[in-house]
């Protein structure tokens, strides 16, 4: 007999309905372990039942391991479910959920131009910088991977160094950087935005021509290189990605809030015309 059968029933399974909606497991103490949203319960949670001793289902076979008990939500649409979902993993943080849960920890980044210098801003708390330092810089994001946004500004710090003075970096907080930089032209600021925004490579272009002409930059091919494709992945997969939704969803504002991202995307990914906002319902 199945695991699942003998913790849940053998004929849960067929119980579940068919439609959409939000399974949540709960272990022997009560605790929410793990929240989902399916299309179609039945087949999603038949999933469960019937997972394997491959890697790809070790953490389905884990919660199952866990849990005790399930309970079942009915939605009237997918979108609906996802939203709930995603509004339980931010609000209750379940231990097998990941993804949605960290929204606080989601990258923006910042550039800006005051007394002949330019500086940059790396940072998962927005609330840790003063708000004299706020004032001068334009922030850009919320993006959603620190890997790929802490690679590519950090890596864009080096390349600068080749071009512009690196001052002292500061640090506001845990996730907090703020570098600038000497000799780098005002008019890149401007660049800088627009890259940052998903709209415009130029920045990139001027960016290769200038390491070109460093000799410090020539002399290292491989590491240049490598720093370049940072930039090119955050290019791709976070700022272009991040103005296509701004797009469909006709979203004015800008930076998107950290926790108000994840919703953006449900929007644009079920084409819906609604967006949830601390727990009321902002029509577009």
């Amino acid at each position: 007999m199945k695991r699942f059968d003998k913790k849940f029933g053998a004929s849960f399974i067929a119980e579940v309905p068919l439609g959409p909606g939000v399974y949540r497991m709960f272990n022997s103490q009560g605790e929410l372990i793990y929240v989902g949203k399916a299309k179609n319960l039945r087949r999603r949670l038949s999933q469960y039942r019937n997972a394997k001793r491959r890697k790809k289902h070790f953490k389905m076979r884990a919660i199952v391991a866990e849990a005790t008990e399930i309970q079942i939500d009915l939605h009237e649409s997918e979108w609906a479910a996802c939203v709930s979902e995603t509004l339980i993993i931010q609000n209750l943080k379940p231990k097998w959920n990941v993804a949605g849960a960290f929204y606080f920890l989601y990258p923006l980044m910042a550039v800006g131009y005051v007394d002949g210098e330019m500086e940059f801003l790396y940072t998962t708390e927005p609330e840790s910088i003063n708000s004299e330092v706020a004032s001068r810089l334009d922030f850009h994001g919320a993006f959603r991977s620190r890997f790929l946004c802490g690679r590519a500004f950090f890596s864009l710090m080096e390349l600068l160094e080749f071009i512009g003075h690196k001052n002292k970096t500061r640090k506001f907080g845990k996730y907090t950087y703020l570098y600038s930089f000497r000799q780098i032209d005002e008019s890149w600021k401007s660049d800088l935005n627009l890259f940052f925004r998903g709209e415009s490579q130029d920045f990139f272009e001027k960016l290769i021509l200038k390491l070109v002409e460093s000799s410090s930059a020539r002399r290292r091919p491989k590491e240049v290189q490598k720093c370049l494709n940072d930039l090119k992945s955050f290019w791709r997969h976070e700022a272009c990605l991040l103005k296509r939704v701004r797009k469909f969803a006709s979203e004015p504002k800008y930076p998107i809030p950290q926790k108000e991202r994840d919703f953006l995307f449900i929007k644009y990914r079920y084409g819906a015309t609604s967006i949830p906002i601390d727990g009321g319902w902002v029509a577009q």
